[in-house]
């Protein structure tokens, strides 16, 4: 096929959504961290309940040499290591009925990110950030005077926002 008989291939399908564009990619990605069947990963907390997978992600699937009762990885924090200890067997029963049949013979849990996987953080919940603190009204004053020439209005804010910034780190950095 040349390559404009694969361009206009290409056209005549239409619009495609992305998860058929990249299904691909993903499985072969899913594949090489052992995840043969990848609604393991895109479904996690329909499989395991909201609960679990509020704490915990599956990280890797890996195969003995034999090929019989893989173990299924699962991250999560030190805290909540207890708690996913008591729930590994129904865990290991729900990813099995995700399967098909006793895929997983084991759940073993880590507390630690692998290396290079994207999902391996350890922070599931975000947090609350802090609020920030009031900018001091002599800073303020001082940026608004600066920018009080300044006709445009937006322009004007923006001047002003950029001068307190620019100020009040003056004091804290050189140059």
């Amino acid at each position: 096929m040349t390559e404009a008989e694969s361009t206009s291939h290409r056209r005549r399908r239409g619009f495609e959504t992305a998860g058929s564009l990249l299904s691909g990619k993903i499985r072969k990605l899913g594949e090489a961290r052992g995840f043969a069947v990848s609604r393991l990963l895109t479904h996690w907390a329909e499989i395991v309940g909201q609960d679990v997978a509020a704490i915990a992600l599956p990280v890797k699937i890996s195969y003995p040499r034999d090929g019989f009762g893989a173990t299924l990885t699962v991250l999560t924090t030190g805290a909540s290591a207890p708690l996913l200890q008591m729930q590994l067997p129904a865990i290991r029963e729900k990813v099995n009925a995700c399967y098909g049949y006793n895929a997983i013979s084991r759940v073993a849990i880590t507390q630690t990110a692998p290396t290079g996987f994207a999902e391996g953080q350890v922070a599931f919940r975000p947090k609350a950030a802090a609020a920030p603190r009031p900018p001091d009204p002599k800073l303020v004053a001082t940026a608004r005077s600066i920018s009080a020439a300044v006709g445009d209005e937006g322009l004007r804010a923006a001047l002003e926002a950029l001068g307190e910034k620019v100020l009040s780190r003056s004091g804290k950095q050189k140059g």
